[in-house]
């Protein structure tokens, strides 16, 4: 079935509005910490930077089941106003104890993302989930490109801080267009049992089997963030820091420009196929950066990065969008939100760590070496097809 276009927009801009805060404002920790809260501890940036994932992580599968209990709508709503009130929490604080718990409760009390693929799971499904989905996955990768650069350019009309309690107007204009939306209607159980017997026919991973991909393919990716300028600088030195930024983001900016054209080929046939030439590519990309010699190598080890995880994040969808449905979304986008939390949280503290005793290149080796035994798994415990039966 195909949702209302205003229903897809709202919850589309929702989540983009959420994430252009919440990962918009991370990079600029170390100068809200020593700007405005006076504190010098290099650190705990760091710090920072994991916490609202980490409660992410926590907290999903919780506000999952109870967003299946009661009601998806309402779960949207809360993740919403959640956000606003940390923000309001943290643009007001006074200390760094205070702005860490603003934090905390952000990733405690957000959660849009699983929410917003929850409640979209109640008013579509098939092949218009899976072009949602990937949909969803793009206002991220938007927000990751538009943010640090607009938000860079607000810090210094005042007080960094301060900015906070501007962003806290965004998730209450998005919970405020989200309780105009209508409250989707229960769903018989009979299609989803059906669903669930196609999906199993045709090879599908279970929910456990794709929150260990998403824990690895979140791992791969995210593992290469903190020290990429750094990385790039050092392939091409002098390199401008424009021109750096550029080249971090130019893995999601090509997600945007080929989400569109990739999910109208892949996501709801050859799952597993798609999913495994997605992460060998991936893998391949990330060892091609570690070994670029020069900049063209490097910029064209991105494209390619950027295509494999196109492609990766469709194939997931589409695996995801054959197992949710009304009654159980929540917890599957729950569980599925934590895994890929964790994952991040992981490869947040494996980048500092291997940076600091191998170098910069060797975050994209260790994210490699993640993806490997990961498509093992995946072709190793997939669920062959079910044979016809001929009376």
């Amino acid at each position: 079935m195909s949702p209302p276009r205003w229903t897809v927009a709202t919850i589309v801009v929702g989540h983009f509005t959420a994430s252009f805060s919440a990962l918009g404002m991370p990079p600029f920790f170390p100068i809200i910490l020593r700007d405005s809260l006076g504190s010098q501890t290099t650190w705990l940036a760091g710090w920072c930077y994991v916490l609202p994932p980490l409660m992410t992580a926590l907290s999903a599968p919780i506000w999952g089941d109870l967003s299946d209990r009661f009601g998806k709508k309402t779960m949207l709503l809360r993740a919403q106003l959640g956000l606003a009130g940390s923000f309001l929490m943290a643009g007001f604080a006074t200390n760094v104890p205070t702005f860490i718990a603003a934090l905390a409760l952000q990733g405690l009390l957000g959660g849009t993302f699983s929410a917003s693929n929850a409640y979209l799971a109640t008013v579509t499904s098939g092949s218009n989930l899976t072009r949602t989905l990937t949909l969803m996955q793009g206002s991220a990768r938007a927000a990751l490109v538009v943010a640090p650069a607009l938000l860079g350019a607000f810090m210094t009309m005042g007080s960094p801080l301060e900015l906070y309690r501007w962003l806290a107007l965004l998730p209450l204009i998005s919970a405020l267009l989200i309780w105009r939306l209508p409250a989707p209607a229960p769903a018989a159980d009979g299609p989803a049992k059906e669903r669930a017997v196609v999906a199993s026919a045709n090879g599908v991973p279970g929910v456990r089997r794709l929150a260990i991909l998403q824990f690895a393919f979140a791992f791969s990716t995210v593992v290469t963030f903190p020290y990429f300028i750094e990385f790039a600088r050092s392939i091409a030195p002098g390199l401008p820091g424009g021109m750096a930024g550029a080249l971090f983001g130019l893995p999601h900016f090509v997600y945007l420009v080929g989400a569109g054209p990739l999910s109208l080929r892949l996501g709801q046939s050859r799952l597993t196929l798609t999913l495994a030439i997605a992460l060998v590519l991936l893998a391949a990309s990330l060892v091609g950066q570690a070994l670029a010699v020069g900049l063209p190598a490097l910029v064209a080890w991105r494209v390619l990065m950027g295509l494999t995880m196109t492609a990766g994040f469709i194939g997931l969808n589409g695996a995801i969008s054959e197992i949710a449905h009304a009654e159980n979304a929540g917890r599957i986008f729950g569980r599925l939100d934590s895994a890929s939390k964790w994952g991040g949280v992981a490869a947040g503290l494996a980048a500092g760590a291997i940076s600091q005793a191998t170098g910069s290149a060797s975050p994209f080796l260790i994210g490699a070496a993640v993806l490997a035994p990961s498509v093992l798994y995946l072709l190793a415990t997939r669920t062959p097809r079910a044979r016809p039966q001929f009376p």
